[in-house]
Parts: C-alpha cells; sequence; structure tokens
C-alpha cells in the first residue's frame, strides 16, 4: 500500500525453473519506488512484478485461428521425425566403404518413393534431397562431387557413414514433447502443430480488455466534430494494440468530466480482466480519474513516469483488477501501452516473460536533447534495420507523423547529444 512519504514498494518474483511458473507468494527481494518519479525501467520492473502470468480456462480452436494465443497443452511428436533416413542432397545413395572408386548406378529413387532394388557392393543409388535412404546405403554423395559416365559414377572422394542425411528421429522421437503449453503460436509452432498431425489445439482463453475514453472533447468516431471537439482516435489505435498484444478489446462509452460519469464508467471497466482508460490523469482542474479510483479503494503502483511522452502514466490495482490511466494525448496513449500496459495484457494472457522489441540502430544525424527524461521519438527505420533517422513532429497530438513513422527512437535519460553515425536504441513500433 502507499503510505503517507508516497512510496510504493515493488518486489521481483521468484522464477520456479521446474514448474516452469512465476510465485508470486515468494520474493528475492524488495525495491522501493517513489511512487511519482520512477524511471523507465523502473516501472516497467513494477508492472511485471504487479501482474502474474494467468491463465484463463482452456478452449479448442482450429490451429489456424490460434496464431498469437497461449498453448494450453503439451504437443507430443505421433511419429519419429524425420520417420526415415532423409537425404539432405541430390546425388548419389553409397556406401563410405566403397569410396574413393567407380560406382554401378542400380536405380533412383526420390522424394515420396521408396527404393525397392538390392543395395550392393560398389553400387550407387541416384538419390534425391528430401528421398529415404536406400537400405544399405550410408551417405550421399553431391551430385557435383561426380563424374558420371553413362550408368556409372566416378568418386574422387572419400565420405563417411552419416554424411549428407539426417537420420531418423533426429528433429524427434516419437512421443517426444515438441511444443510445450504457455508457448505463444507464431507461424513456426503453427508448423509443428501442421506436421503432427493437429488441426484443433487447445489454448488459453484471452483476456478480455475494457478501453474506457475520458472527456467532453470526445465524440465518436463516426460523427462530424465541432470545430472545439476531437473524434476517438485513442480507444481505436489501444483496440488494435490489444488484439496485437493478444487481448480481446471492449470499447466502452465515452465517459464525460463529470465525478458520476466516470465512476459509473470505471465501475464497469472494472468487471473485465483489465482496464485501460484514455485520458484525465494529468492535473487538470476536470482530470478526476485518479480520485474516483482513489475513492474506489485503489491501490497506485506509480502516478508518474521519467519518460517522454506519458510522463503522466498511472498504473495500479481495484481489488485484483489492474488498471492504467494513459495520458490522453494520441503519441503518449499509444507509447505507453506499448512500453508498459502491453506488458500486462501478455501476462493475463499467460506469457510469463512478455519481451520489448528494443534494438540498436546507427543515427543519421545528430541529435540533442534535455536529460532527465527517456524519450521515445518517432523515427524511420531503414529497410534494412541498420540505421534510423528522427522524423519531424509537432508533438504527442501529431498523428499523421506518428503513421509515418515505423519506429521510436529510444533517448537515454542520462545522455545529451549523439552524433551522426552513433548507436542509439530503438522501440520496433
Amino acid at each position: 500500500d502507499i503510505g503517507v512519504t508516497g512510496v510504493q514498494t515493488c518486489a521481483l518474483p521468484i522464477c520456479d525453473r521446474q514448474r516452469g511458473r512465476i510465485h508470486r507468494q515468494s520474493r528475492l527481494h524488495k525495491k522501493t519506488y517513489n511512487r511519482r518519479n520512477m524511471t523507465f525501467d523502473q516501472a516497467r520492473e513494477c508492472v511485471l512484478s504487479e501482474v502474474p502470468p494467468r491463465r484463463g480456462e482452456p478452449e479448442t480452436v482450429p490451429v489456424l485461428s490460434a496464431t498469437g494465443r497461449i498453448l494450453a497443452e503439451d504437443i507430443s511428436a505421433d511419429r519419429d521425425y524425420p520417420p526415415f533416413d532423409r537425404s539432405a542432397r541430390d546425388g548419389f545413395a553409397v556406401r563410405a566403404a566403397d569410396l574413393p572408386g567407380e560406382l554401378l548406378i542400380v536405380g533412383e529413387v526420390r522424394a515420396g518413393e521408396v527404393f525397392t532394388g538390392q543395395m550392393s557392393a560398389n553400387g550407387a543409388v541416384e538419390i534425391m534431397t528430401g528421398a529415404p535412404l536406400p537400405p544399405g546405403a550410408d551417405a550421399v554423395v553431391m551430385v557435383e562431387h561426380v563424374d558420371r559416365r553413362e550408368n556409372r559414377v566416378a568418386i574422387s572422394r572419400s565420405m563417411k557413414p552419416g554424411d549428407n542425411f539426417t537420420r531418423k528421429g533426429t528433429d524427434a522421437k516419437r512421443g517426444e514433447i515438441v511444443l510445450r503449453a504457455g508457448q505463444k503460436l507464431g507461424f513456426t509452432e503453427t508448423a509443428v502443430l501442421a506436421m503432427v498431425g493437429r488441426e484443433r489445439v487447445k489454448v488459453f482463453r484471452q483476456p478480455r480488455i475494457a478501453i474506457l475514453p475520458t472527456g467532453d472533447e470526445i465524440v465518436e468516431a463516426g460523427e462530424v466534430p465541432l470545430p472545439h471537439q476531437i473524434r476517438n482516435s485513442n480507444a481505436w489505435s489501444l483496440a488494435v494494440q490489444v488484439t496485437r498484444a493478444g487481448g480481446l478489446p471492449e470499447i466502452l462509452p465515452i465517459a464525460r468530466d463529470s465525478y458520476e460519469s466516470t465512476r459509473t464508467s470505471i465501475e464497469k471497466g472494472l468487471q473485465f480482466d483489465l482496464l485501460l482508460l484514455s485520458g484525465g490523469v494529468s492535473a487538470g482542474k476536470y482530470d478526476i480519474v485518479e480520485q474516483v479510483l482513489a475513492d474506489l479503494g485503489a491501490r497506485f503502483f506509480f502516478t508518474r513516469v521519467k519518460i517522454q511522452p506519458g510522463q503522466p502514466l498511472v498504473f495500479g490495482a481495484v481489488g485484483d483488477k489492474f488498471f492504467f490511466g494513459l495520458p490522453g494525448n494520441p503519441a503518449s496513449t499509444m507509447v505507453t501501452f506499448e512500453l508498459f500496459a502491453r506488458a500486462a495484457v501478455e501476462r493475463l494472457s499467460g506469457v510469463e516473460h512478455p519481451m520489448l522489441p528494443l534494438l540498436r540502430a546507427r543515427l543519421t544525424r545528430d541529435f540533442r536533447q534535455k536529460p532527465g527524461l527517456t524519450r521515445f521519438l518517432p523515427a524511420r527505420l531503414s529497410e534494412d534495420g541498420s540505421s534510423i533517422e528522427p522524423t519531424g513532429w509537432h508533438g504527442s497530438g501529431d498523428i499523421p507523423s506518428l503513421a509515418r513513422a515505423n519506429a521510436f527512437l529510444v533517448a537515454e535519460a542520462d545522455r545529451e547529444s549523439w552524433k551522426d553515425g552513433d548507436d542509439i536504441r530503438v522501440l520496433l513500433k
């Protein structure tokens, strides 16, 4: 809980390697932070510490509908893979003991066929990549390493048993676990499921994420706004981000800038697995989100983070339901979701170790900033990912500039300047 000093304790969970899950009941050590002055790293650590991996009830779905879902069962190989000794090259199947030498071609085998002849001493079978190795052969000579003369091949090099083919069961033995519960299903995992003949698979239920836009100035996207109004873009962008993170978004009606409207909307949002509020968390006269949450018994883990955009970010819980109060400017909403709320959605989906897609690239021009905040600024990453250029923008409300960017450069809080050619961290968009 928060004491009168405004200091919040965030603890790091213990990872139980044997069971493969995180136990929040035990603590490695405790760290104490000022909840209104957290660094980027401290705030992300706090989110990962407070939100445990939760897994809903399993459901069985078609594999092709399970992309991004979390596997709820172990998957075993239904047979050996490969199911036979499989040639890795186009060439000739031989006995290594016969080489070097001149061999008689006694047949041919290609993928999808089985050689039915006899593999005798000083014999060779022409073989294609993926074909079963003929009985008696123990190596494959690549076609470019032989000199063919009608029905004979001259091979001048030695070979070892096992060269250029994959032995039966090398990839997986029958009954071996090839995918474990808790893995996120992507294209490689889908290939494994198809390989072992699974058309349907058990996955954990996706968390339901409430998205609550706030503010008297907001109108729905399909409405014609008055000159002093703006359309509800934040809720739509958040819905896409939630979906990408593995959650099921539900956009709630706009909460107006009154205590009653905000409280009623927040109470509804807290019936979901996670509540994302957009706007109403700054220091303005009508920014009442924090007051309503406090009156509902909220525990605030932090209420400000030393980043830009997104300083007035709020993270906490009411009972066992977590919430984020995301700043209302579009860039602030998008960035703070990717940095912090996305990890919470993934944890609630069952992901134990959410990853932040950070890499390093080379700046294409000089760059300066005022130290003190970790800044996430829109930029263009080159096609090969080697270089990045900051893009011009006009502040956190400049949505068109955000759409033109394909990444955010990460300017460290303790550094003032970078030169053309310096490495800098990059957050993928």
